[in-house]
């Protein structure tokens, strides 16, 4: 199985850090948070990079909030320039990842949206009921608190097996962690 090293590099660079800046502020351009984020965009981008080049850069606290449609669900948000680190990472682990993923998962995957899951779902059930000839079922089901339920000595393993760059898993395991101080970047830790 083939890993990939060396992979932090290209995630803080700044040409990726201006890319997924692109992609966090996409349909939010009008946003309180994006707006003030822009305000001063290159000192910002440029602070966020020398943070996660210097490994001094540490997801702030999420922002919590509930949300009620129609069921109520407890919500955690990322900071704005968190987001950013985000895309910026899966800018250049989602390639590594896609290629091993199941052809019909739908979840959060480029060109496999609402409309792929439903024409899929259209073609097994006319395939399961001989063209709409029987009777199908159809099970639904949410995963109760699925994120924070994840063992995540399980999923640090997973990715370990394709990515062998320390600098990469400690971010990963300091934005799966969720924030704060706690979750800082230090050289001790590569």
């Amino acid at each position: 199985m083939k890993t990939h090293k060396n992979l932090y590099q290209e995630i803080i660079s700044l040409k990726n850090l201006i890319l997924a800046w692109k992609k966090a502020r996409k349909g939010k351009t009008r946003k309180d948070y994006v707006v003030n984020f822009e305000k001063e965009l290159g000192r910002n981008i440029k602070v966020l990079h020398e943070e996660l080049k210097n490994y001094i850069y540490f997801p702030k606290p999420m922002q919590t909030f509930i949300l009620r449609d129609p069921k109520t669900r407890k919500i955690s948000k990322s900071d704005f320039r968190d987001r950013i680190v985000h895309h910026a990472l899966c800018n250049i682990i989602e390639p590594i990842f896609d290629k091993t993923f199941i052809y019909d998962n739908c979840a959060n995957r480029k060109g496999k949206g609402s409309l792929f899951a439903l024409k899929r779902f259209d073609f097994f059930k006319r395939k399961v009921t001989y063209n709409l000839s029987k009777e199908a079922y159809c099970f639904k089901a949410d995963i109760k608190h699925y994120f924070k339920e994840i063992n995540q000595n399980i999923l640090l393993e997973i990715i370990e097996r394709k990515i062998n760059c320390k600098e990469t898993t400690q971010l990963i395991i300091n934005i799966v962690g969720g924030g704060g101080e706690k979750s800082l970047i230090t050289k001790e830790c590569l």
